[in-house]
């Protein structure tokens, strides 16, 4: 074969044969040349760049911003940043060039579903932290549980890993499909009835109630709080940062998610159109973490020191583990 560069080619149709032995599903094919698509893989690209690995720099070269939370935010970061050096491929093949190879399609795309579904995870793994060192701020065994923040991380890179290898490497191996396709049709997943249950339930439905119940416990337990009551920290703006993290968390993956639900049962081209379109959606989120979660860690870090005032609080010599729920959180 030719060398393994990119050249401009025409878009190879898909026999009938081919689709025949595809469920409808796979037959959801969008144009190869896409100049929207183009123009938001390269946005998200150069921002989600830029600031990820600005966020890398800080989290490894200040030792004052290290704490449980910034242990997600530094995977959260690298996760982001791996599946944004997968789009400039992407982008290539919206212009109209063809990949040396149909494997190499593969790989990027297995690449990008690790590192999509490890952002939800770590999102998911950040609110349930904060929740409970909101929550129960003295308990000896939240502190401790805290701690294991590195070897939970190490965990959901093991589960996303351990959950897209089986569904990309068969067809890594098998190879039959022209490469002029790749980016054109819809994940390989989303053609495996039991890939698409196991997506939607553990990687997405599962993370995203667990966001909600950890957000209304931590906007609870803030406004019981003896801090906020006193005014020394603003509690609307804490509730402001947990709506918007949610915000950002829905808008970036329940459309993608509400698609391919719909799409692995029926298929028409306007659901096609609007899976492709939601999955662009979906990268953004790669740009919208760095900010959303650099202003929330602001929120929580640059208040007061809470452990410390609620010490010197009267009713500290009277508390009871049963008050450790409504009392104030601490600083994350």
């Amino acid at each position: 074969m030719d060398k393994a560069v990119l050249h401009r080619v025409p878009e190879v149709p898909r026999s009938k044969d081919t689709m025949s032995n595809n469920s409808t599903v796979h037959n959801c094919t969008i144009k190869q040349e896409n100049y929207v698509f183009v123009a938001v893989y390269s946005l998200v690209f150069l921002t989600s760049l830029v600031l990820n690995l600005t966020a890398l720099v800080i989290f490894f070269c200040s030792a004052k911003s290290r704490s449980h939370t910034t242990v997600y935010m530094t995977n959260l970061a690298l996760a982001d940043l791996l599946l944004v050096l997968t789009l400039p491929m992407r982008i290539c093949y919206h212009l109209g060039y063809e990949l040396p190879s149909f494997r190499l399609c593969e790989i990027i795309g297995l690449v990008l579903l690790v590192n999509m579904y490890g952002s939800i995870f770590l999102l998911t793994c950040m609110s349930f932290d904060r929740c409970m060192a909101v929550c129960f701020p003295m308990s000896p065994r939240v502190k401790e549980a805290r701690k294991k923040a590195p070897f939970v991380c190490l965990g959901v890179w093991m589960l996303t890993i351990g959950a897209s290898l089986p569904i990309y490497l068969p067809k890594m191996i098998k190879n039959q499909e022209p490469n002029s396709i790749c980016f054109g049709s819809s994940p390989i997943y989303a053609t495996q009835p039991g890939a698409v249950a196991a997506t939607l339930t553990v990687g997405f439905t599962i993370p995203l109630t667990t966001m909600l119940v950890c957000s209304w416990f931590m906007i609870r337990a803030i406004d019981r709080s003896t801090v906020a009551q006193m005014k020394m920290i603003n509690s609307q703006k804490i509730q402001r940062m947990v709506t918007a993290n949610l915000t950002v968390f829905l808008v970036c993956f329940l459309p993608y998610h509400l698609l391919l639900g719909l799409l692995s049962k029926y298929s028409n081209p306007t659901l096609c159109t609007a899976f492709h379109h939601s999955f662009l959606v979906a990268c953004l989120n790669a740009s919208l973490d760095p900010i959303v979660y650099y202003f929330t860690t602001e929120t929580f870090q640059d208040k007061v020191d809470i452990e410390n005032v609620w010490r010197m609080l009267p009713k500290h010599n009277h508390s009871s583990d049963k008050n450790q729920q409504s009392e104030v959180p601490l600083n994350t």
